[in-house]
Parts: C-alpha cells; sequence; structure tokens
C-alpha cells in the first residue's frame, strides 16, 4: 500500500506527530511512504523512509496527483492550511478532484486520517 503525505508548512509538525503515533501499524502493514519534498524530509528526519518528489510549489503535488491517477497512490493525507493563501492552489485542486474521480481516500486534517489508519 502506498500512501502519500503533504503538510503545509503550519501543518508540518502535525504530520510528523501523526506518522510517529502511528509508526508501528505503518511498519507492521509494510506502508510505502511518498511525499512532496520538505514534508518528506521533515519525515526522514523523524525515521521514515519516503521517497519525495518536488516541493507542492514546484509541482510536487502534480506529481503525486499523476500517481492517483496512474492507481499507484492508495491514500492521500493532505494536511493543509485552510487559514493560509498557497500559490499553488490549482495544483491541489488538481490533486483533490482526482482523488474524488479515482475513489481515493484523502485526508485533510488528522482526525479524518486517524479514522483512515484505523481502518487498515
Amino acid at each position: 500500500m502506498e500512501i502519500a503525505i503533504i503538510a503545509h508548512d503550519g501543518k508540518k509538525a502535525e504530520m510528523i506527530q501523526f506518522l510517529m503515533d502511528f509508526k508501528a501499524l505503518i511498519l507492521a502493514k509494510e506502508i510505502s511512504l511518498i511525499s512532496t519534498g520538505t514534508t518528506g524530509k521533515n519525515a526522514e528526519k523523524a525515521g521514515f523512509k519516503v521517497a519525495k518528489f518536488l516541493s507542492g510549489p514546484f509541482g510536487g503535488d502534480a506529481q503525486i496527483a499523476a500517481r492517483v491517477a496512474e492507481g499507484k497512490t492508495n491514500m492521500v493525507f493532505f494536511f493543509r492550511d485552510p487559514l493560509g493563501m498557497h500559490p499553488h492552489e490549482p495544483d491541489i485542486a488538481m490533486l483533490m478532484r482526482l482523488c474524488d474521480v479515482h475513489d481515493v481516500p484523502l485526508a485533510t486534517n488528522p482526525a479524518t486520517a486517524e479514522l483512515l489508519m484505523k481502518s487498515l
């Protein structure tokens, strides 16, 4: 199973805490993590193996959206900052739209991501 992890700057600490909370499950289920650049670097510093793509504003969201469309990514955890302005909003909207089109579970906050992880 491949799970994409993405977090806006103000949510990166929450993402790392979430991953730490579910580290045992991630390892037990042999979940492959992919991520946008900076989120991936933070996850690696916390001890996770992550395949990193470009940073979100430089096309990372679009790269992950392509993997969703190709059927390679099974779940997306995108901890968004709903109060911030993001120059790559069209890429974010595309990723969310493709999750809907391809029926890929998408969690935009830790509470929803937790429910998805507990369903595994």
